[in-house]
C-alpha cells in the first residue's frame, strides 16, 4: 500500500453495526480514544453519537467530541456492511481516498479500523434523486465529475469495469439460498443468457474507444452532498472507485436518477443529457461544445448505461446472499436486468449506426513550401 496511506492512524477494533446507536457508543468511544490519542483522557460524557444515514452498503455515524478546551469536533464514522469485501477492494479504496482528498474531493481520511473508517465531517445535506435533474445542480455535478476524472491515482491504469463485472458474474452464478422462495426466484435466472449479454456488450463498448479515467462508479444521489448556504457540492464515498470508462461513470449516474425504486421514467431525456455533457466537456464554455462531441458522448453513455444495469444486477445477487441489510436485493436484480433488456435494442442500434457511419477523414499533410 502507498506509504502516505500507511501513515493514517489504524486500530484493530471493530464496532457492531447491528446495535442501536446508544448501545454502540461505548465501542465508538473506545475506538476514538484508540485512534486519536488527544482524546484518550476524556470520559464517555464528552462523546455524542448519532446516525447520519445508512445506505444499502454502509452505515454512517456522526460522532461529536467536546474537547477539554470547550471546542466540539465532529467526525464521521463509516461502518462497512458485512461481507462487502466480496464486492469492494478496500485497499484500492484507501489509496484512492488519499489522492482524491488531496485534490479536494470528499471528506479527509482521519483513521482506519477493523470494519470501517473515520473521516472529517462535511456540513452539508445528502442529495435526493429528485435533486439530480435540477439544471443548475446537474451542471455543477458535471463540472465536478470532469475534475474528478482528471485526478491521477498511482498504479495500474487498466480499466477494471469488465474485470469486476465478470468477477461478480462468477460469484453471482453459483449461489444457493436457504430460503426456498429466494432459491426458486434465483433459479429462474438464465446465467447462460446473462453471460452472452456480457460478452456482446463488452465487445460493442470496446469498439467505442471510450476514454479511461479514474471513475467514481457509484455516483448516486446519496454520494453527493450540498451545502446550501455556501452553494458547495461534495462528491463522497469512493469505495467502488477504479480506473474505468468515462461513459460508464456518466451512464451509471444517469441511471441513479431513478433512485432505489428504479423509476426509469425519471431517466434524463436527450436535452437533459446534452446539458450535462456540455458542462462536462467544456466547463468554462459549455455553449461552445460541438454537435459531433455531444453525439459521441450520447452514444458512449447510452451503451455504458447498459453495462451499469448488468454491473448492479449481478452485484445485487451477491448482496442477496451476503448482506444482512433489510433490502430486496433479489428483486433489485430483476428491476435492473429487465430495464437492461428493455433499453438494449435502442441503445445498441444507436451505437451500430454511429460506428458504421462515415468516420472523420484524416487531415491532409501540409505541402512543403
Amino acid at each position: 500500500m502507498d506509504a502516505s496511506v500507511q501513515q493514517i492512524p489504524y486500530s484493530s477494533l471493530t464496532v457492531d453495526h447491528t446495535l442501536p446507536v446508544p448501545d454502540m457508543k461505548p465501542s465508538l468511544v473506545k475506538l476514538c480514544k484508540d485512534l486519536f490519542k488527544k482524546w484518550s483522557n476524556l470520559d464517555e460524557s464528552h462523546f455524542f453519537a448519532e446516525r447520519v444515514s445508512g445506505g444499502i452498503t454502509n452505515l454512517l455515524l456522526k460522532v461529536s467530541v467536546k474537547e477539554q478546551n470547550g471546542n466540539t469536533v465532529h467526525v464521521t464514522v463509516r461502518l462497512y456492511g458485512p461481507n462487502t469485501e466480496y464486492v469492494i477492494n478496500r485497499e484500492r479504496e484507501l489509496q484512492a481516498i488519499h489522492y482524491l482528498s488531496a485534490a479536494g474531493f470528499g471528506a479527509k481520511l482521519l483513521g482506519v479500523f477493523g470494519n470501517g473508517m473515520v473521516q472529517s465531517f462535511i456540513h452539508a445535506r445528502t442529495l435526493e434523486p429528485v435533486d439530480l435533474r435540477k439544471p443548475k445542480l446537474a451542471a455543477e455535478i458535471a463540472k465536478q465529475l470532469k475534475r474528478f476524472h482528471q485526478v491521477e491515482i498511482p498504479g495500474s491504469k487498466e480499466p477494471q469495469l469488465w474485470i469486476d463485472i465478470f468477477k461478480f458474474y462468477e460469484r453471482a452464478s453459483t449461489l444457493a439460498f436457504d430460503d426456498l422462495d429466494k432459491q426458486k426466484k434465483y433459479e429462474t435466472i438464465s446465467f447462460k443468457e446473462v453471460h452472452t449479454e456480457l460478452i456482446n456488450l463488452k465487445d460493442l463498448t470496446g469498439r467505442l474507444n471510450a476514454p479511461v479515467v479514474f471513475s467514481h462508479n457509484d455516483l448516486l444521489s446519496g454520494n453527493l452532498m450540498l451545502n446550501d448556504d455556501e452553494d458547495k457540492l461534495y462528491i463522497i464515498d469512493f469505495e467502488y472507485g477504479s480506473y474505468s470508462y468515462r461513459g460508464f461513470d456518466i451512464g451509471n449516474h444517469f441511471n441513479e436518477y431513478a433512485g432505489y425504486d428504479c423509476d426509469y421514467t425519471l431517466y434524463p431525456n436527450k436535452d437533459e443529457q446534452y446539458h450535462f455533457f456540455r458542462n462536462y466537456l467544456q466547463p468554462e464554455t459549455p455553449d461552445k461544445v460541438s454537435e459531433k462531441d455531444l453525439k459521441l458522448l450520447y452514444v458512449e453513455t447510452s451503451c455504458y448505461m447498459l453495462a451499469s444495469h448488468l454491473y448492479w444486477a449481478l452485484w445485487a445477487l451477491i448482496q442477496a446472499k451476503m448482506s444482512p441489510i433489510d433490502f430486496d436485493y433479489l428483486g433489485y436484480f430483476f428491476l435492473r436486468y429487465n430495464e437492461y433488456k428493455k433499453q438494449k435494442e435502442t441503445c445498441l442500434s444507436w451505437a451500430e449506426s454511429y460506428l458504421s457511419g462515415p468516420r472523420p477523414k484524416p487531415k491532409p499533410k501540409p505541402k512543403p513550401e
